[in-house]
Formats: structure tokens, sequence, C-alpha cells
């Protein structure tokens, strides 16, 4: 706390510390693109030292802007969507975003008021989510406000799109098993029909993985669900054990899945890694903490969460000063976490 009559820090006590010029600093809190990464983590340890407080509301209103971003997701009961949304908060609060959270919880509805709701909000920008939303609904993408698509669902709108190496993670997570030893593989969460999305494109990867050991492709052992939950996991584990499919790993396409299929697996008398071994992908904070810990493959969300606030910051200043900037698409890379859940086990004696 400040004792009465103490001098208010300024940007130029700011720019004294962090030795650039007021102009750099403004540049910084305006989430301007030329600043680089270097200089405005310079720029925000000097801000955050000495308790400097920009006037948001002055400022925006100089600029004609509301400095709220809307982040539009499609569940957050998902870990995943929820850490995402974390880190999305975090990092827009180093531009100095304020961030209002919209689920749409699969409803094609809700995704439509996202985009034609957006300025009835007042937010700047939106970063945005879809999963029903696809090809036949371009005309709804032309809209007259920044927007950063995240996941696959839409392709090919003239929009900044960050997303998931979802085939080549999935392949590795595949690979992953068969360097193991395991050689049949169940996949759980895919959609035969579904090509574009991240179930067609993680199944593809899946096929590839194993059309490269040679391995055909069993359709019995890929079981497709609808929601990407815990007890949709358990349902199919006990769907390919009812109908005496074998298998001796699975890859669930996240890792609630993969919970799901942990318990099923032991509630039926099957050991995980031993009998079989098992990979979610999200790599979600309770991966670790699992008894096994779970194999995951974490996509890249802190990537994803720092290039959308990025390019959604630079989108907005560029509204006024490079309408014609084109759009960016970036794949954040991915890393395979092996833990228990996978781990070859080595014979004792």
């Amino acid at each position: 706390m400040k004792a009465a009559g103490a001098r208010r820090v300024t940007m130029q006590d700011v720019a004294r510390l962090a030795s650039v010029s007021t102009k750099t600093v403004s540049n910084v809190l305006n989430g301007h693109p030329k600043a680089t990464e270097e200089t405005r983590k310079r720029v925000l340890e000097a801000v955050d030292l000495l308790g400097y407080r920009i006037n948001v509301a002055a400022r925006n209103l100089r600029q004609g802007k509301t400095g709220q971003i809307s982040l539009a997701l499609p569940e957050l009961k998902n870990p995943y969507f929820a850490e995402l949304a974390d880190l999305v908060l975090e990092e827009a609060k180093s531009y100095g975003f304020k961030v209002l959270i919209q689920q749409t919880n699969f409803d094609r509805d809700a995704e439509v008021a996202i985009l034609e709701g957006a300025q009835a909000l007042g937010v700047d920008g939106v970063i945005f989510s879809p999963l029903l939303l696809t090809q036949a609904d371009l005309r709804l993408f032309h809209v007259d406000f920044p927007v950063v698509l995240l996941g696959e669902a839409v392709f090919d709108v003239g929009l900044d799109h960050v997303t998931m190496s979802n085939v080549e993670a999935a392949r590795a997570a595949t690979e992953h098993l068969l360097a193991a030893g395991k050689s049949r593989i169940a996949l759980i969460g895919a959609s035969p029909e579904e090509l574009r999305g991240a179930s067609g494109l993680r199944l593809r990867g899946y096929k590839e993985a194993l059309a490269a050991r040679g391995i055909p492709v069993d359709e019995a052992l890929i079981v497709g669900e609808d929601r990407w939950h815990r007890d949709k996991g358990s349902d199919a584990v006990e769907t390919l054990l009812s109908r005496g499919t074998h298998f001796d790993g699975v890859v669930a396409l996240n890792d609630l899945l993969a919970f799901g299929a942990i318990h099923a697996l032991k509630r039926n008398g099957l050991s995980v890694p031993g009998d079989v071994a098992v990979i979610g992908f999200d790599d979600t904070e309770a991966a670790q903490y699992t008894m096994p810990s779970l194999s995951s493959v974490n996509p890249g969300r802190t990537e994803i969460a720092k290039l959308s606030v990025k390019l959604l910051a630079e989108r907005i200043e560029a509204a006024s000063t490079d309408p014609d900037l084109p759009p960016r698409f970036i794949a954040a890379p991915f890393t395979v976490m092996t833990r228990d859940t996978s781990a070859v086990l080595t014979p004792v004696g």
C-alpha cells in the first residue's frame, strides 16, 4: 500500500527502469506487434516491480476500443479448455485486455451467436473455437471485427487460425505404443465420417502409424464417441470387451476418454500397462497425478494461448493501420509425454 502523498508511478519511471523509451513502453502496453518478446518481458517486469497501473479506460477511449476481448470455447468442464482459458486470461493481461469467456456447449446456434453478437457485447475481437460450423457457413465469418480461430472445424475462411498438429501428434502417439511392443491398438473417440475435424485428423495419424509398420487397419479396433468424456471412454472399452475384440493398447483422443478407459480396464481385471498400454491426448494437469500416471500428447496448449492472444492483438492494431494484413495459419508444436500407462515393463530376474 502506498503511503499518503506518495508520488504516482509514471510511464517515464517504467521506461527508465526498463532502459527503453516511453514510446516503447506505450507500444508494449498497447500490444503493438513491433515490440520484441525480450523488450516486452523487460517492460512488463518493470511494470510489476514499480506497481505501475495504466489508465485503461482513458487509453481505450482515445483509441475507440473497449480493451475487452471474448474467448468462446465449447465447454469449460473439459480440463483442456479450462486450462486453455486460464492461459489465455494470463496472456491477455500482459496486453492489457480483459477477457469475456463464453461457452457454446456443442450448440450450433450458440456458435452462430458468437459471430453475430460480438459487437453487441462491446469486445474488440474474438478468440473462437467452433465445433459445429463448417465450410457451408463461410458467410458467417465475414465480420468486421478481428477473429482468431482455434481448432480444426473451420477452414479457408480468411481468418487467423491457431491449431494443433493433429495428424502428426496422433501418429506419434500410436508409434509410441508400437515401439512399446503393442500391436493391437484400439482408437477411442474417432468418428470415421469426420474427415477435417480433430477426430478425423487424429484418425488419419493413427492409420499412418499402422501403415508405416505394415499393420492393416482393423475397423473393429476403432470406437467412435460423440462426446469425449470419461463415461464415453469407459463405454468404449466395455464395447471392445463385449465384442471379444483383442487389444493390447489404447490411443484415446483426449485425456478424459483415457481416464474412462483405464477405469473400465481395471474394473474388468486388466492391468495398465501390462495387459493394455494407454495414451491420451491434451496432457491436462490431472494426467500427471492419476495412478498410474497417464502418458499423453501435449499439443502445445501454452503456445496456442500465447499465439492466439498475440495474433488477435496484432489484428486489433492492424484494423486501423494495416487492414489488409493477410491471414496467418499456425500449428503449434507437440510433445509426447511418456508416463506409467505406457511404460515398457522389464521382467524381474
